[in-house]
This record gives C-alpha cells, structure tokens and sequence, in this order.
C-alpha cells in the first residue's frame, strides 16, 4: 500500500444528515413537495445529479439540476455551520497518512461546492490531500470505478497499490471495480450490506484504523 483515496461523506464526516436536510428543503421551497429523508438513502455516493434525481423521479418532479444542486448546496452551507463535525479520527489519520509518507487523494461524488464546505467545517482542506476528484471531476459516478481511477492516476499511482476508504455500498463496489484494496467503515450502511459489496476489511470509523496494522495488511 503506497496511497490512501478517501471518500468524504461518511469516512471524514457525517454529512449525509444535513445534505438530505437540504435536500428536502430544496424540494419544499421549489416544489412544494415533500420528501422522506429515507428516500435519498439509496442514492448516497453516487454523486448529486442522482442523489436529487433519483428523489425527484419517485415524486413525479421534473428537476433543473443545475438550479436545484445550487440551492441544496446553499441551503447545506448554513445548515453546517458549527453544527457539522470530523468523525472520530477522521483528521488525525489523514495527517498520519501524510507523516508515513502515503499519497493521500480526496475522491467524492460530491460537487466541489460541497466538498469545499464539508472541508472547511471540519478544519481539512484540499492542501492536506495530494489531490482531491470531485463528482464534476468524472462522467460516471459510483458504482462505476471511475472517480477512484482518477484519483490514482492524479497521485501517479497504480490503483493495486491505493486502499480506498468507503462508507457506502456504491463506493465499496467502485473501489473494488478500480482494482484498489478497500476498507470500508460502519458509519452508514449495515455490515451485511457492505460485505454483499464485496467489503472484507472493516472498522467502526477511522479512531479504529491503525494504521501500522493497515500496512501489514496491505503490504506494498
């Protein structure tokens, strides 16, 4: 193992509370619908063009996406203000990643507005990754390998040699389409559900990922 790729939404914070929060909101105060938490659940990591699509066609609603994504961004950005946080370790090991000496690369499906926002709250930025792939970034979201592809290619590095770090069953199934090694978290999905996906390693959420014992793991 050389690199790490690490999903945002569930691995470095909890965000998916607040982005169907406003989500929801979006669809209230545009069109006047109203919409189930639970019904984003199963659009989660693939990115938000089929996180409000996929809503929007099970309610009937024809959705201008580049409007729509804009405001669900706005809206999210003042929903997590002092509110969103790091999940635990999340910060810690991205730094501890850095210190080893790993390539570390961002991969999420998010667009770049709320992959900023989400890094700013939890006191990360794009300079502590060695680069970072945003939904914008990749035409096929997850489940397709696509965005972890990039990311390796952007750390010049073969993806056998990158372990991805997932939450959700979308993103377990791309890492492993990629040809990465994978360590899912049990932060969003049930652990039946991931291993279906194809998870064999997995941890509560970061503050249990040693990171020595990943190496003697993942031995390069």
């Amino acid at each position: 193992m050389k690199a790490v790729i690490f999903d945002m939404d569930g691995v470095l914070a909890d965000s998916e509370e607040f982005i169907a929060e406003a989500a929801k909101a979006m669809f209230e105060r545009t069109y006047g619908v109203t919409v189930a938490l639970g019904d984003f659940l199963p659009f989660v990591g693939a990115g938000e063009d089929r996180y409000l699509g996929g809503v929007a066609a099970q309610y009937g609603v024809t959705p201008d996406l580049p409007r729509d994504k804009a405001r669900t961004y706005e809206i999210y950005g003042e929903m997590i203000q002092g509110r969103l946080k790091a999940l635990p370790g999340a910060v810690s090991f991205v730094k501890a990643c850095r210190t080893a000496g790993l390539k570390t690369a961002l991969a999420t499906s998010a667009d770049k507005p709320k992959m900023l926002s989400t890094l700013t709250a939890i006191g990360l930025s794009e300079a502590d990754f060695h680069a970072t792939v945003n939904g914008l970034d990749v035409a096929r979201k997850k489940p397709f390998p696509d965005i972890f592809l990039e990311a390796a290619r952007r750390i010049g590095m073969p993806p056998a040699d990158c372990l991805v770090i997932e939450d959700a069953t979308n993103g377990v199934k791309a890492a492993l389409a990629a040809g990465c090694r994978c360590l899912a978290l049990l932060t969003t999905f049930p652990e039946a559900d991931l291993r279906a996906a194809g998870a064999t390693h997995l941890v509560q959420n970061l503050a249990h990922a040693d990171l020595s014992s990943l190496l003697i793991s993942y031995p390069s």
